[in-house]
């Protein structure tokens, strides 16, 4: 087999951004009002579907999140992971901004914006929640939207898959720690068993699920395999509309008295996408990468896995909590401010391969 054969084995079957991705924000805009008027025309309605829960895992949104984040995780192939040595040092780049910088630069952002900066326009009793919610989302790298920002860029299409079953692997093992080491220093308790039952739920059994029906359709050819990732695309981003109206049908009352609140929150999120996609462009061009590894790795460095981040803040803290709702400003701002890097690293090719070619 050549190695171009083998590195169209390891391509995700499909990259490209439909029309529908690229109006997410607005999708998510008319969730917020969709889920606002739904919740002041029918509260008991969303109120019975917040109490059905088992060991604080909301059954509604457990059911929501597997249906959002299993399409995503079939298109990791996680034989990928023996190319990681073909890019060892945009492989290292996007480990340590994923899990050594992003994390804790968040908890830093979020700490001097909502504690400091922002602290007497937002509710004193939320502020911990806040917190709480921005460390969720900054603490696990995306899976799924990184295949769409790689090949809008020229991204490697191995890199970018051998970097996201590596980043799905780690997850197991990296995000409770984390989380818990930066919400403890942070003065937020935390329930280390729904901590630990959240990555059980929302990352051991979705990957293995999803690994188990890849592997079922592969079997019967490549054509199928396709096609069922055609069918399911839709349902995953309707699961995450179908939250994020149950979200805001709890969080209408709290953002009618505080609009603002939404701008505020987006403000620790914006800095750390242009801070971390940066760092880990800058770190490859200093270590000689090509472009091609470069952009995947700042946008894998830059981008969060809000599914992961949006369950995890409701079995932790609740549907009412800022936590949910700090993690739903991530879904908002996700697309519009992804496609901007993707216009700057695009942009930059020209004085970025001058100063790898130096450095190589």
């Amino acid at each position: 087999m050549t190695a171009a054969s083998q590195d169209n084995d390891h391509r995700p079957a499909s990259s490209a951004m439909s029309g529908f991705e690229r109006c997410l924000t607005l999708w998510v805009l008319a969730c917020i009002a969709a889920g606002i008027g739904l919740g002041h025309i029918a509260p008991g309605v969303f109120q019975a579907i917040g109490r059905m829960e088992v060991a604080q895992v909301n059954l509604p949104v457990g059911l929501l999140i597997w249906v959002m984040v299993i399409p995503m995780l079939l298109k990791v192939d996680f034989g990928a992971l023996g190319q990681v040595r073909r890019h060892w040092r945009g492989i290292g780049v996007t480990l340590f901004v994923n899990w050594a910088v992003k994390p804790f630069s968040m908890a830093l952002l979020a700490w001097l914006f909502v504690r400091h900066v922002f602290d007497a326009w937002l509710p004193a009793e939320q502020l911990d929640s806040y917190v709480a919610g921005l460390i969720l989302l900054a603490a696990a790298p995306c899976t799924a939207m990184v295949f769409v920002w790689s090949r809008l860029t020229g991204g490697d299409p191995v890199f970018t898959l051998s970097q996201v079953a590596l980043n799905d692997v780690l997850m197991v093992f990296a995000f409770a720690p984390i989380v818990g080491l930066l919400l403890g220093l942070s003065a937020i308790t935390v329930l280390w068993a729904t901590l630990l039952t959240s990555v059980l739920l929302y990352i051991v059994v979705p990957v293995v699920l999803a690994q188990l029906w890849r592997r079922a359709l592969l079997r019967r050819g490549q054509a199928a395999f396709d096609g069922a990732l055609a069918r399911v695309g839709p349902l995953s981003i309707g699961a995450l509309l179908l939250t994020l109206v149950l979200l805001f049908a709890f969080q209408g009352r709290a953002i009618l008295q505080q609009p603002l609140v939404i701008a505020m929150l987006a403000v620790p999120i914006l800095l750390q996408v242009f801070f971390n996609s940066g760092l880990a462009y800058w770190l490859n061009r200093r270590l000689g990468e090509t472009h091609a590894i470069a952009c995947p790795s700042a946008l894998i460095g830059a981008s969060n896995f809000f599914e992961l981040a949006v369950a995890a803040a409701i079995s932790l803290f609740g549907f009412q909590s800022g936590a949910a709702l700090a993690t739903v400003v991530g879904v908002l701002i996700e697309v519009p401010v992804m496609l901007l890097v993707v216009r700057l690293v695009n942009r930059s090719r020209g004085w970025y391969e001058r100063g790898a070619a130096r450095a190589s």
